[in-house]
């Protein structure tokens, strides 16, 4: 799989990488066995990059891929804090800081943390020089190696590429979410910080296996979660209208079936679709189970999209979404 160097960390990951979220709680129960089997049907597929958070879980997440960094020490691991308190400015200060990497360090296992990211912080916060101080001294005293924002719209990506030390953003990007290809990509590749695509399939509509009848668990977030009640909504099939969305999918796949690509499915496409979109460093898509893992990392592998089908997504995402998505993140 193609490697890429991420921004600032001057650290080579795979573009198709593996978010972990699912690893800890709010898509369902995944098993500790489940967990591993993905891990490492990741790796051998040759993903490098593992996206997760102390949060996930309550450190679950972090704690399975602590136990897997013994054998597996090689892989870049990001993990995020500033969800352990209320998303309060004045929590977001040196003395947590600390308390929260120590927590992720001890989960992990390791000394130093790769990378660390503020998770979705307000946007008082992202805006703050003293936050960027603060950031400035845990890497100077050793702890972590660099530091990124995960963020849930555009002018706060804008807002911390600005930075002259920020390593990495993370944001929201798929064929239902095409706003940061107009302004953060370029941005972000001019400033040399890479970008970490999240949420690259939607939420799993982009894999074409869903309709209206479709149900999921009780502590899925993709019950509870669809008007924004838990956190931000656009985390959930993108902040999209679950029926709308199951409409848009069904004209995804038949684009594909219509101007290709061949020999790949929906999901698999999606992907492919992101990671090749110029100035996206990684995609994370997540996986409950090794089959899926070994799905995802294929899509790592996929030929150059057709014209035809990249304009296709522009049209669809036009007619289904803009109105609704384009300005509110």
């Amino acid at each position: 799989m193609e490697q890429r160097v991420l921004g600032r960390t001057g650290r080579e990951v795979s573009v198709v990488g593996l978010g972990t979220w699912q690893l800890g709680a709010d898509w369902g129960t995944v098993s500790e066995a489940d967990a591993h089997a993905v891990l490492e049907a990741s790796v051998e597929s040759g993903v490098t990059f593992l996206d997760t958070a102390d949060v996930y879980g309550d450190g679950r997440s972090e704690e399975i891929i602590g136990t897997f960094l013994r054998t597996h020490p090689d892989v870049f691991v990001a993990t995020k804090m500033g969800r352990r308190m209320e998303q309060e400015p004045d929590n977001y200060r040196l003395d947590n800081f600390r308390s929260w990497i120590d927590r992720s360090r001890r989960g992990l296992g390791v000394d130093r943390l790769d990378l660390v990211q503020l998770h979705c912080p307000p946007t008082e916060v992202v805006e703050a020089d003293r936050i960027y101080d603060d950031l400035d001294t845990l890497v100077a005293e050793g702890d972590i190696a660099a530091y990124g924002l995960s963020v849930e719209t555009v002018d706060q990506a804008l807002a911390a590429i600005a930075r002259p030390h920020v390593a990495t953003v993370q944001i929201i990007l798929n064929a239902f979410r095409l706003k940061p290809l107009d302004e953060v990509l370029p941005a972000a590749a001019a400033a040399g910080v890479g970008v970490i695509a999240r949420v690259p399939l939607a939420s799993g509509l982009l894999s074409g296996k869903y309709d209206r009848s479709t149900t999921f668990a009780a502590d899925d977030h993709r019950t509870y979660n669809r008007d924004g009640s838990a956190f931000d909504v656009g985390e959930t099939f993108s902040g999209v209208d679950f029926a709308v969305g199951v409409e848009a999918a069904q004209a995804f796949v038949d684009l594909i079936d219509t101007v290709g690509p061949t020999g790949l499915s929906p999901a698999e496409v999606a992907l492919a679709w992101v990671w090749q979109q110029p100035g996206v460093t990684t995609v994370i898509p997540g996986a409950r189970n090794a089959q899926q893992a070994r799905a995802n990392a294929a899509a790592g592998d996929a030929d150059p999209l057709p014209p035809a089908f990249l304009d296709g997504v522009r049209d669809l995402y036009d007619r289904y979404f803009r109105a609704a998505v384009h300005e509110r993140w």
